[in-house]
Parts: structure tokens; sequence; C-alpha cells
């Protein structure tokens, strides 16, 4: 499959591109454009450890919680932004997520918080879509690309501990295309995600590691604007140069957002869609509610080992899913997205879910959305095999292109 950009996805470009080079302090990082598969170019840079990354933004003034779930999961919460920035297995200091390279030393992390910049940690984070309306605030004009600080990093107040932590943001926003005020209220909250394969009788061996949590979103329209949808949108960043597998229950196409997408990276199957996500640049793509079971995968090589991230949540294709391409605001009812990023802006895959929006319509202002990570490390045929029985089916193949 050929996924070249429209005449109008390539005008749309330059003005994203100029917006995400501006951004980070991540060049310089290695290029996996070479790769055949994960497991045969190099690796990506090592993860930055718990204490590390704990020490760090304690040091930088953001300091994050850190929550222990019954199975030994660690997980490391950034009220700044609002993000899951830590995933860890029990035992285990390597983070299944990427963060921003940044966070590495104190005196980077501090230049990093205290710029203009997008402050993007990385790791789990949820922003509103429709992307038109939040995110290009002239549109139909496409040259300005600008994240509300309302929203990321946001002013999240943490309320409780340990398995009562909630995180909550209240915010304005002014929708571009109706030029009208929204008040809105986020909250977040963690809870256990215990092994999915616990139960079977060839479940998992000990050389495989486990991580996991269930994650609850909530979105309120408190007041101002009623007439237009937002929609939650939550997105998780892991390292650069693995393969996405989206599962689909019939054979279906995705559509290209942006950049350009080689054929010998994009595989399109009768219940199976492949993305390599290894390419420089921004490219992103968007499959449909009505095609997608609401499970996703990420595999790729890490620590002379292979980890699998999945993300499970709900799809509900009855559901206002308001998310559109930038050159098609009519195009309703995208519900997976996933964005390769290899730029100035840093070097992470990126899985993108959303929830059925509330407000317009729908005649609904609030909504509630749980969604599991489920991650795993070790051998290669020992996660190949997990991804076959819990992502792709009998018939996977990593050979098969």
């Amino acid at each position: 499959m050929n996924c070249e950009p429209t005449k109008s996805t390539h005008h749309a470009l330059p003005g994203r591109r100029q917006f995400l080079s501006a951004l980070g302090t991540g060049a310089g990082l290695a290029c996996a454009a070479g790769l055949l598969r994960p497991s045969r170019g190099a690796e990506t840079a090592s993860a930055l450890s718990k204490s590390a990354l704990l020490e760090v933004l304690a040091a930088a003034g953001k300091p994050a919680e850190l929550v222990t779930n019954p199975d030994g999961t660690e997980v490391v919460l950034l009220p700044h932004g609002g993000r899951v920035l830590g995933l860890f297995a029990k035992g285990n200091e390597e983070n299944f997520y990427w963060t921003h390279p940044a966070l590495r030393t104190v005196e980077t992390a501090k230049a990093l918080y205290s710029g203009t910049d997008w402050h993007n940690s990385g790791g789990d984070r949820t922003w509103l879509a429709p992307e038109v309306d939040i995110f290009l605030p002239d549109f139909p004009s496409r040259d300005k690309y600008f994240q509300p600080r309302e929203l990321d990093p946001g002013n999240y107040r943490v309320t409780g501990d340990g398995a009562t932590l909630r995180l909550v943001n209240r915010l304005k926003l002014t929708l571009s295309r109706g030029r009208k005020q929204v008040e809105l209220e986020i909250s977040k909250s963690l809870a256990p995600a215990p092994n999915p394969l616990r139960h079977e009788r060839s479940g998992m061996t000990a050389d495989v590691e486990y991580a996991g949590y269930t994650q609850h979103t909530s979105l309120a329209i408190l007041n101002g604007d009623r007439t237009s949808p937002v929609g939650l949108w939550n997105l998780v960043q892991m390292p650069h140069g693995g393969e996405l597998l989206l599962p689909t229950f019939s054979r279906t196409e995705p559509r290209l957002i942006f950049g350009n997408v080689p054929a010998a990276d994009l595989v399109v199957d009768d219940r199976l869609v492949r993305y390599r996500m290894r390419q420089t640049g921004e490219h992103k793509i968007a499959l449909r509610a009505v095609a997608v079971t609401g499970r996703v995968g990420y595999l790729f090589p890490q620590g002379g080992r292979w980890a699998l991230i999945i993300r499970n949540f709900v799809v509900n294709p009855s559901g206002e899913y308001v998310d559109v391409p930038w050159d098609d605001p009519s195009d309703l009812g995208y519900s997976t997205q996933a964005c390769n990023v290899n730029s100035g802006l840093g070097q992470f895959s990126e899985l993108e879910y959303h929830i059925p929006a509330i407000g317009g319509r729908t005649g609904r202002m609030r909504c509630e959305d749980a969604a599991q990570v489920w991650a795993f490390r070790g051998s290669e045929q020992l996660i190949l095999n997990i991804t076959r029985r819990l992502v792709a089916g009998d018939r996977f193949d990593l050979e098969a292109r």
C-alpha cells in the first residue's frame, strides 16, 4: 500500500514542520530510518531510570508522584502536564515510555520547564479534540499550530494519595471555528491493571516482566459554549523505531493526516494494519471507529530484549468522534491515530485514541473513560508469542513483508 499525501496535505505541512522544528531540545537523537525490522537496527537510546527521573524532576522544581500497584508495577505520575511519565515493571528501573532527553540532567530540565516552548515531558498525556478547534487558533488557516498552555501543561491540582490520587485541571478555551469560549474540567486517576494473561494456563513465564495500569479520565463542560462538541484525546509516547500493530474487524485503509509514509512501512491486511514507525520527519495516520477493535500494540527492542506496549480501550462507533483531517473538517469518525516523530521535537512513536465527544448535538455535558496499558519485556520469542495472543493473531509473522 502506498500512502502518498494529497496535494492539500502537502500544503499543510510547512507550518507544522516549522512549528515542530522550533520546539524541543531533542535534536541529535539517533535516526532509525535504516531499520529492516526493529531487532536488526540500532536500538533506541537507553531509557532514563526511575530513580534518576524522580531525582531530576524534584531538583528541577517539578516533583512527581510514585504510585505502586499490588503487582509491583510502579507508575511515575507528573502533575505538570497531568502525565503518566514512567511505567516500570517490578524490580526494574527501565522505563517503558519515552521521556524528553532534557530530563537527563537538572540543568537541561530546568531550561525545558522555564522556556516558553511546549513542555513535552513525554509519557502518557491527555489532550482535547477537535485539533482544528483547539490547536489551530486561526483555522481555517493552518499556518499557526499552538498547544494552549491552559491544557498542556495546564494547572493540575493533586488530591488524595496512593490509590486515591487524582489530578484535576479546570480550564477555559476559545474554540477556533465558533470563536466561542468554553469552560471545562479534566480529571485523571489511576488504578491497577492485573496481567491479562494471569489466568491462562500457558500465560507467561518468569522470564517476562509485566507492568500495567488503568487510567480513568473524565471531561465535563462547566460553563460557556455547549453547542460545539469537545472530546478527550489520550496519547502515549514510546521509544522510536518499533512497529505499531492495529487489529481491525475488516480491511480498512488508514487515512494519511500529514507526512509521507512509504509503502514498505504501512501494510494493510484483512484484519491487521502494521505501521513501521522509523522515518525522519513527522507523519500521522488515522483509522475509523467502525473498523478498529480497541486494542493496539507497539513492539520494539529495548535493553537487549524486546518490549511490547498494548493500549486496551473502548471504541463506540455510535459515539461522536470529532477529530478531523485538517483539510477536510467534515470527515468525522476517526477513533485511533498513530504519529511518528523523528525531528527537532524528539524521537518517539505516538499511539493516540479518542473518546466520543460531549456537547453539541450529543446532549451530554460529561463523559468518563477507562483504558488499560499492558507492558511486557522479555526475549524476542516470548514477546512475539504474547503479541500474537493479545494483539495480532496466530498468523502474525514479524518477517512477513
